[in-house]
């Protein structure tokens, strides 16, 4: 009894999606094509909402994460400790770590806070404020520095240090009012440029130092230090030994930076000196502003996907509608009811399915590509498209189910309606 209750379901329900993929299909090919292409580009437009205005939002912070990663802190760095004025045993932990087949390279950094004075000369009183600030003077190997950090790369104006480098310095665009990006309350240098010659102050002691070139980072832990070779630092300061005050440092490809930490670890190296992944380094700003965004690109989706949800209902709704009769005279000749709502439910599927493809080529092949090459310039990042595939396919399955409800509900409610009064036009 049961074995034939169950064949007759299956066959019941074989025939309905027969029946119903017959009649969509048939829909699909006599409705007007300016229609269906109209539906199928909202339906492109309700995915691209989805995904790429969420990832735009995410990208935001995204780009300023990798930016962070890329020029600055490295995959893993090694700071002072709040008590310490520098990292002890900054030899023997670089010894340690250029030991490290995972390590691709080191870059040791000498950091103190200073004075930058400008348009000096010609003064005899004294320096105005707007032609002073503090900054990180930062000692670097600028050969280790530019494997770690590709600083080199990031010289707009003028030239990076090229061995020859007694009295000169690479300044920060943030420091320079010609090329900074206005941030309100940031101080910054008038009428300098490359050439140009600027005093260092540092506890006291002053040297004058003739400006390299110009590096632009939206990272103020770069966009905002000036950078000389540690050697003239060090004179500078008074500094005789090879400590340092951060180490940053680059793995290969691949590599866990937890790894690394946990082995200095085990060497006992945490009780001198801070030990952080970059990710650590980062704090929970990045994290607290991503999770910010999702949170208003999922507010936006949600009302792209209501609107769309809306129009298919408007759009299957009316189509019931007008082929009221239609449908009677296939109830009449013996067409189950469920046939007729499951052409209704392929038909949504179909503009849904049609305009996530569009959607997915678009995504894809040319918006995430371009924005990769050619990231949106905003003044806190370089923002990029992130558009993880398994999240884009989550948003393409929540859009299809929303999809078949707004098929079926309408093409539901006028199916129930009695046959000889649909066929007759009651």
């Amino acid at each position: 009894m049961r074995v034939n209750f169950f064949k007759k379901f299956n066959l019941f329900c074989h025939t309905a999606l027969s029946v119903g993929w017959f009649l969509a299909l048939r829909q699909i090919k006599r409705s007007n094509k300016w229609t269906t292409i109209l539906i199928i580009f909202i339906m492109t437009l309700t995915f691209l909402n989805l995904v790429v205005v969420n990832g735009i939002l995410v990208g935001l912070v995204e780009g300023s994460s990798r930016a962070y990663r890329q020029q600055y802190s490295g995959d893993f760095i090694i700071k002072e400790l709040e008590n310490k004025t520098f990292v002890p045993d900054t030899v023997q932990i670089v010894e340690v770590l250029k030991n490290y087949p995972e390590v691709q390279a080191v870059s040791p950094r000498i950091l103190i806070g200073g004075r930058v004075e400008a348009n000096y000369r010609n003064k005899t009183n004294q320096v105005d404020q707007n032609d002073q600030v503090t900054a990180q003077i930062t000692g670097i190997d600028y050969l280790a520095e530019d494997e770690v950090s590709n600083l080199s790369k990031l010289v707009i104006k003028g030239k990076y240090f090229d061995g020859n480098d007694e009295g000169s310095i690479l300044i920060g665009t943030n420091l320079l009012e010609n090329y900074s990006t206005g941030v309100p309350g940031a101080d910054t240098l008038s009428n300098i440029d490359v050439g140009d010659k600027v005093r260092i102050i540092i506890n006291g002691t002053v040297r004058e130092f003739v400006i390299k070139g110009l590096i632009k980072s939206k990272i103020n832990e770069v966009g905002r230090r000036v950078f000389m070779t540690n050697s003239q630092l060090r004179k500078i300061i008074g500094r005789p030994d090879l400590n340092v005050n951060e180490i940053s440092v680059k793995l290969n490809s691949g590599i866990d930076p937890l790894t690394i930490k946990q082995s200095l670890e085990a060497k006992g190296f945490q009780n001198q000196s801070l030990l952080q992944t970059w990710e650590e380094s980062q704090g929970k700003f990045f994290q607290d502003i991503s999770n910010t965004f999702s949170v208003l690109s999922s507010v936006i989706g949600f009302i792209g996907l209501t609107v769309a949800s809306i129009t298919i209902f408007i759009v299957i709704f009316i189509n019931a509608v007008t082929r009221r009769k239609f449908i009677g005279i296939l109830k009449g000749i013996g067409v189950c009811s469920s046939a007729i709502q499951i052409s209704y439910i392929f038909l949504s599927l179909f503009y849904a399915l049609v305009g996530s493809a569009i959607g997915l080529v678009l995504l894809y092949l040319f918006f995430k590509p371009y924005l990769d090459a050619n990231p949106i310039d905003f003044p806190f990042s370089d923002g990029i498209l992130v558009a993880p595939l398994a999240d884009t396919l989550l948003r393409v399955g929540l859009l299809l189910v929303i999809t078949i409800l707004t098929g079926f509900i309408p093409s539901r409610m006028i199916v129930r309606k009695n046959t000889l009064d649909s066929i007759l036009g009651r």
